[in-house]
């Protein structure tokens, strides 16, 4: 893998559930593999509901059950800051397809950020990553956890073939 850092943001609509999860794993991933250094990461959100505030409490129950460490808040990708975060980060992920046409909506024309769907790096084909937002208990919180473990290492597999080549 390239030692030059690379940025990579995580997005969701409210970045309370989703988007924190990927970015804590995302993370804890690349810390693990020796490599954090080389990386900088951050979530934010479409939507403006939840800036400055934490995580959803199970969001954050589940990323301590599985010792991922989390201290950021909720901000939003705004028309004014567009253009430096599309400028910044090399990699921006979105976590649905909705995400997705928000994200190409509002990336400036020549924007250096690559708008990839997290879920295309899932091993097992899941494409979407599951929203637990308005579930009643904690499962889906479980399950968008080990949907970004897989897509995490997915992605960085992918990285490592393409730098390679």
């Amino acid at each position: 893998m390239s030692k030059e850092k690379k940025k990579a943001l995580f997005i969701c609509l409210g970045n309370i559930c989703r988007s924190p999860i990927a970015e804590g794993v995302f993370q804890k991933t690349v810390n693990d593999m020796n490599i954090g250094d080389y990386w900088e990461i951050d979530s934010a959100a479409i939507g403006s509901w939840h800036v400055g505030n934490p995580p959803d409490w199970r969001a954050l129950d589940t990323m301590k059950k599985h010792r991922v460490p989390y201290n950021n808040t909720a901000r939003q990708v705004m028309e004014v800051i567009v253009t430096e975060d599309f400028n910044h980060y090399d990699f921006i992920f979105g976590m649905d397809d909705q995400n997705m046409k928000d994200l190409n909506k509002r990336a400036p024309k020549g924007s250096r950020a690559k708008l990839l769907l997290f879920g295309e790096f899932d091993s097992q084909g899941e494409r979407i990553i599951r929203d637990p937002y308005y579930d009643s208990d904690a499962k889906g919180f479980e399950k968008c956890y080990e949907q970004s473990v897989r897509c995490a290492k997915g992605f960085l597999e992918y990285l490592q073939k393409s730098e390679a080549k």
